[in-house]
This record gives C-alpha cells, sequence and structure tokens, in this order.
C-alpha cells in the first residue's frame, strides 16, 4: 500500500498532538481504578491530581506534562516499500508537531547538547518497523519522558539463576527507581535475545494495552507474579505510599544463547503516552483508543 507524504505527515502530527494531550482509555481506567481502591489518604489525593490533570489537558488542549518526551514511531503492516518517504514525513510530522501541539523540544545532540529545537535529529524520531500479516497500516507515536526512561536497567543474569534471578532484578530495580519515575507505573519486561534486542522487547511490550498478557502461560504468570510484589513494595502513588505503584506489567521474550540470560527494562510513568492509527487499504484513516 502506497501512501502519500502529504497524508502521512497529516497522521503523524495528529497522532503526537493525541499521544500528548488525550491519555488512552486503558491508562485512564486503571488509574481510576487505583484512586478507587487506594485506602491510603495522601496517595489517594496524588492519584486525583493525575485524573484531574487528564481531563484538564484534553478540556484545554495542552500536553499532560511538560516533558513531551522523545518521540518514536511503530509502523506495523505487511510491507512498506516507500519507507524512506514515509521516514521523511513522520520526521517532518514531529518538526510540526513540535510548533503545533506544541511539543518540549528535548532532542539533543548527546555530545556537543546543541538543541536543534525541532525534536528531529540523528535517528530520532526514532521509527521502527514490525512486519505483520495484516492488509493494513498501523502507526503509534509514542512519548516517552526522561524521569521514567533513565530508570532503564540491564542485567545479565546468571543463566542458572533463572526465574528468580529475573524476579530479583526487576524488583531491585523498581525499588532502586523508588519516585523518580512518577508512579504508578507500567514495567516493560524484555527478556532473552541480545542486549540490543532485550531493550527493544522492553519498549515494545509498553505498547500493549495495560490488563492484557502474554499469550504463553508461563510468561503470563510471571507478569501477573511481578505486578502483585511491585505492589507489595508500598512505594506508592509519586512514592508517597499507597497500594498502587504499579498499574501493569509486561513482558516479551526473544530464545538467547544457553549461555546468557540478558534482561532489559524500560519503566513508563503513569502517564502512559501513545496512540495509534490505522490506515486502511482503501485509504480511509481511523485514530484508534
Amino acid at each position: 500500500m502506497r501512501i502519500s507524504q502529504k497524508i502521512l505527515e497529516e497522521i503523524g502530527v495528529e497522532l503526537l498532538r493525541r499521544a500528548a494531550i488525550i491519555l488512552p482509555k486503558d491508562v485512564r481506567e486503571a488509574l481510576k481504578s487505583a484512586y478507587e481502591n487506594e485506602t491510603s489518604a495522601i496517595a489517594k489525593i496524588e492519584l486525583k491530581n493525575m485524573l484531574d490533570n487528564i481531563e484538564s489537558a484534553e478540556k484545554l488542549s495542552k500536553p499532560i506534562c511538560q516533558d513531551t518526551g522523545i518521540v518514536s514511531f511503530y509502523i506495523k503492516a505487511k510491507e512498506i516499500p516507500n519507507f524512506d518517504e514515509l521516514e521523511e514525513a513522520l520526521r517532518k510530522a514531529t518538526a510540526e508537531a513540535t510548533k503545533k501541539v506544541p511539543l518540549r523540544p528535548n532532542a539533543v545532540h548527546p555530545i556537543t547538547r546543541k538543541n536543534p529545537g525541532t525534536n528531529v535529529g540523528e535517528h530520532i524520531p526514532n521509527i521502527n518497523w514490525l512486519p505483520a500479516n495484516i492488509d493494513h497500516v498501523e502507526i503509534t507515536a509514542f512519548i516517552k519522558g526522561a524521569g521514567s526512561e533513565n530508570m532503564s536497567a540491564l542485567e545479565m543474569v546468571t543463566p542458572g539463576l533463572g526465574v528468580k534471578g529475573i524476579k530479583k532484578f526487576v524488583l531491585d530495580t523498581v525499588v532502586k527507581a523508588g519516585a523518580q519515575p512518577c508512579p504508578p507505573i507500567i514495567v516493560g519486561v524484555g527478556v532473552g535475545g541480545t542486549v540490543d534486542l532485550t531493550f527493544k522487547l522492553a519498549k515494545l511490550a509498553l505498547l500493549r494495552p495495560i490488563g492484557s498478557r502474554n499469550p504463553e502461560k508461563e510468561v503470563a504468570d510471571l507478569e501477573e507474579e511481578l505486578f502483585k510484589l511491585i505492589n507489595q513494595t508500598g512505594i506508592g502513588a509519586m512514592g508517597l505510599g499507597g497500594k498502587t505503584t504499579c498499574l501493569d506489567v509486561k513482558i516479551e521474550y526473544a530464545h538467547c544463547h544457553t549461555a546468557s540470560l540478558p534482561v532489559g527494562i524500560n519503566i513508563q510513568c503513569w502517564a502512559d503516552r501513545k496512540a495509534k492509527a490505522r490506515i486502511n487499504s482503501d485509504g480511509s484513516v481511523e485514530y484508534l483508543g
């Protein structure tokens, strides 16, 4: 399916607007449930502040958080015949959204720290193609602030430690992060593969809706166990205590070398900002979630 650059630019800008301003329904419902079930007075206040913030952002058409993050796009399609054009369109869309939404210009040169002011630079926005046997194209915009991204962690777990080693690393990482990633958090975990792949898997896990479970029972059971254990830490909303430290844990895995067990963790803050569009084979566009 060939899509014009103009259409792709328009979709990219709208996705970034929605991602920055409108929190997905699954995240809003999870936060509302956490508020209703909370027994700590101070945690309840913090969760209410989050819910009020979500409502105000949508009403005023302003970003939910001042840190509008680094931009990533995920393209799911059977094939992308005009990838270069798509990349150019999404880079233009990012620069345009930075002015229009507006997005805070966060992307800087890593050595010189010079800021082009557009959120566009070398390899940014980060554009990923996810091959899939579908008859349409899905584009997901994912923006992620530094407060949560900085809490990412990698461990080359000793293979002999197995699941116990994975659980210990996840819990240690969450406890060390404490209030810094603005809990209640969503925890993406990549297990196996190689060093680069395990982090990619961790971030891909964050794209799944809250409450979804890995199709493999053993992995789903581990997601549930970690979810319960993290909420037993008592870190709570914004690190001030309470029942809900974590809204969900999601795991993706890859087979790995027999002598290796890499585990990557990518934590997302309560403002789990992403937006998805579907471009149908007839050219029509649907914005999802």
